[in-house]
C-alpha cells in the first residue's frame, strides 16, 4: 500500500487557481491509478478527478471540467492537481487517493480506493 500525502492547500478568492500535490511513497507508484475527491462540510465526498497508470487517459467530474487538471510524474510519485477559476463551491477537503486494482466502471466510487491522504483544505472566498 501506497502512504499519500497532498500539499497545496489554501484560502484563495473567487477566480483565483491553486495547485495541490500529493506525493506517493511505499509502493510502486507507476501501478496505481490515482485520484482526487473532496468533501464540503455536511456533504458526501465527491469525485474530482482520476487519471490511470499513464498520462492518459484523465477523467473529470462534470463541475471541474474545462477548469482543473490532473497530472502525474511517476520518476517523481507524485500527482497534480491544477485548479484554475476556482468557485466557492469549490470549498471543500481534498483528499489524494490511489488504488492499484480498480476497474474504469468504479474510478469515480471513492468505496473502491484502498489508499487515501490526510487531507487538504481549500477554501474559496472573498
Amino acid at each position: 500500500q501506497v502512504q499519500l500525502v497532498e500539499s497545496g492547500g489554501g484560502l484563495v478568492p473567487p477566480g483565483g487557481s491553486l495547485r495541490l500535490s500529493c506525493a506517493a511513497s511505499g509502493g510502486t507508484f507507476s501501478r496505481y491509478t490515482m485520484g482526487w475527491f473532496r468533501q464540503a462540510p455536511g456533504k458526501e465526498r465527491e469525485f474530482v478527478s482520476a487519471i490511470r497508470r499513464s498520462n492518459s487517459p484523465t477523467y473529470y467530474a462534470d463541475s471541474v471540467k474545462g477548469r482543473f487538471t490532473m497530472s502525474r510524474d511517476n520518476a517523481k510519485n507524485t500527482v497534480y492537481l491544477q485548479m484554475n477559476s476556482l468557485r466557492p463551491k469549490d470549498t471543500g477537503v481534498h483528499y489524494c487517493v490511489a488504488d492499484s486494482t480498480i476497474i474504469l466502471s468504479n474510478i469515480r466510487n471513492h468505496r473502491e480506493y484502498d489508499c487515501w491522504g490526510q487531507g487538504a483544505q481549500v477554501t474559496v472566498s472573498s
